[in-house]
């Protein structure tokens, strides 16, 4: 499997961008993110409220991915994205993940470690964090890759009110079926690890499609 991945991942298809079947919601996610650098508005990218070392921590893994990819998307806008999480650990990983993205791309100077937040360390508790960052931070677009309740629905409803644009995906099938109804897209099942390689997050997410 690994020997599999290093060959796609130097081939040319993988460098090229190989070809993605479409998908409306990646289409919808790329269209809100350029829109949010064009109008001067932040990006949200939520990591969830599990425990990076607990068995529920892929869609937080994957987050970190897109968190990565959005902080380079975000060097030619006026706002960076913020990030935040409900465990400490991911909370510093997130600051590591950005502070790496600015030092790749030659803008160290960008960085700010209270871009990687640490929410609430409860369900509610995170809920009640993230829901102020919408008029807070002028957040149009919103990434909520990570492992969530039920109760994340009253984030979506806030996020709607707010007219920003939310694009769900969350391993809790709980999660899931309150997203379904409240997020503006939903990915499914192994939909949710497709989002770096449709964001161009490197050749490693498209050889492993």
């Amino acid at each position: 499997g690994a020997l599999a991945l290093l060959y796609f991942s130097v081939s040319k298809r993988a460098r090229a961008g190989g070809r993605l079947r479409s998908m409306e919601a990646f289409q919808k996610l790329r269209r809100a993110i350029g829109l949010s650098v064009e109008d001067g508005k932040r990006l949200h990218v939520s990591l969830g409220n599990s425990s990076i070392l607990g068995p529920n921590n892929a869609s937080a893994l994957v987050g970190l991915s897109i968190l990565e990819r959005a902080a380079q998307i975000s060097l030619i806008g006026d706002r960076p994205p913020v990030a935040t999480s409900g465990d400490g650990s991911l909370a510093i990983l997130s600051q590591d993940t950005l502070q790496a993205a600015y030092r790749a791309n030659n803008a160290p100077e960008q960085y700010d470690p209270d871009r990687g937040r640490l929410a609430g360390v409860t369900p509610f508790s995170y809920l009640a964090g993230i829901i102020p960052i919408l008029p807070a931070e002028q957040v149009s677009t919103n990434l909520l890759v990570g492992y969530y309740g039920p109760e994340i629905a009253l984030f979506c409803e806030a996020a709607e009110r707010q007219g920003a644009f939310a694009l769900a995906a969350s391993e809790s099938l709980a999660a899931q079926a309150v997203l379904y109804a409240t997020a503006h897209e939903l990915l499914i099942g192994e939909e949710m690890f497709a989002i770096p390689a449709y964001l161009q997050a490197g050749p490693v997410h498209q050889a492993s499609l």
